[in-house]
């Protein structure tokens, strides 16, 4: 990984399974639970229930809007590059549905934008930071540690067979 990536990473424990979840890139909202302030109980906001979230998932997006119905350009962005990636399974948590959890995963990674991406846990970036993993194979490389395949890969077989 590139010293610019290398940056956007924050260090990380390994992933602990969250709640039983189904695939948020099929929700249309945050799912956290409750609502509260930022400080320490478990409101939406809370370090814990921010932790929570971004561990519930080996992939797993803080966006505006959904999947199915990006609300900014760069959320989308981010949706795009998963799916050409082949990525369908990871949680999507819509932040304007849940103003704590907009400034708690701010305040979380120490990352002032959204959206924001982690893998197995660790904050990776936004739309930025994922564009140039894509752009440089190292998105390959990390869903690969995942056990995530990236369809790109397919698609360059199928390029090499014609």
């Amino acid at each position: 990984m590139n010293g610019v990536v290398r940056v956007a990473w924050r260090l990380g424990t390994a992933a602990v399974r969250g709640r039983a979840e189904r695939p948020l890139s099929q929700e249309a909202t945050g799912g956290a639970e409750g609502s509260g302030t930022e400080g320490g109980g478990g409101g939406s906001g809370s370090r814990e229930a921010v932790e929570r979230l971004v561990r519930a998932h080996p992939v797993v997006v803080f966006m505006k809007g959904s999947p199915a119905q990006p609300l900014c350009g760069f959320s989308n962005a981010v949706v795009q590059i998963l799916r050409l990636h082949g990525v369908e399974d990871y949680r999507a948590h819509d932040v304007l549905q849940d103003p704590d959890l907009r400034q708690g995963i701010k305040n979380y990674s120490n990352w002032p934008t959204i959206p924001q991406v982690y893998l197995n846990g660790e904050f990776v970036g936004g739309c930025d930071i994922l564009l140039q993993m894509h752009q440089n194979g190292d998105l390959v490389e990390e869903l690969k540690k995942l056990g995530i395949r990236s369809a790109l890969l397919d698609a360059e077989k199928d390029q090499d067979k014609k």
